[in-house]
């Protein structure tokens, strides 16, 4: 889909409806830089293929875990709302927060109507409907997903903003417990590339 308006609005997560926002005036035409869109994109790309990200973005039905990506055990599946199949739900194991203790199972709380996190445990896959795959995405496939609203989960461009700055599961990355490493650029300066990259268009690196 053709991104038609983008918009930056500081502090916001979403995904989804890069491709065609109703409100212009928030996006300034004379803002577009498409070179400086793509190169901010290609530097947020980093962390979106790091292990951390990645790994709950799989291009198959079953979580990845570790450094070296590999299957997880018991190889869990996805299940049609993203949070596993039968008895094998995710949230048997991964609670609000990280358990203590070294490569213990990882958590993430729900967050609150205030955007707070609150202790509801929301450790889960995209569902089978919008997978949202990372694994094996060039920058160019990557970037035009994300601004597809049918694969995104509907979100716009505030909603990936929103998502990416302060929902627990992303927020996670950062703080991954024991045992894991984080991604190659900070939080704040991965969410900054992201707002550059929408700021100046949305081009996708070709």
């Amino acid at each position: 889909m053709q991104l038609l308006r983008l918009l930056i609005v500081p502090g916001l997560i979403g995904l989804g409806t890069l491709i065609a926002v109703h409100r212009p005036s928030l996006y300034s035409s004379t803002g577009r830089d498409d070179n400086g869109a793509r190169a901010a994109f290609i530097e947020a790309y980093k962390v979106f293929m790091y292990p951390r990200c990645m790994n709950c973005h799989p291009a198959g039905d079953s979580p990845l875990q570790g450094d070296d990506s590999r299957t997880h055990f018991y190889r869990v599946r996805r299940g049609t709302d993203g949070n596993g199949v039968y008895s094998m739900k995710c949230t048997n194991c991964h609670q609000a927060t990280n358990q203590p203790g070294l490569n213990m199972p990882p958590g993430a709380s729900n967050l609150s109507k205030d955007d707070s996190a609150n202790l509801t445990p929301r450790w889960r896959l995209p569902p089978t409907k919008t997978p949202m795959v990372f694994q094996g995405r060039t920058p160019s496939q990557l970037c035009s997903q994300l601004k597809d609203q049918t694969e995104n989960g509907g979100m716009t461009a505030e909603a990936l903003i929103r998502h990416i700055s302060s929902d627990p599961l992303v927020l996670w990355g950062w703080d991954p417990g024991e045992g894991r490493s984080k991604p190659p650029l900070s939080h704040d300066k991965f969410v900054e590339n992201i707002k550059a990259w929408l700021g100046k268009g949305g081009a996708c690196p070709k």
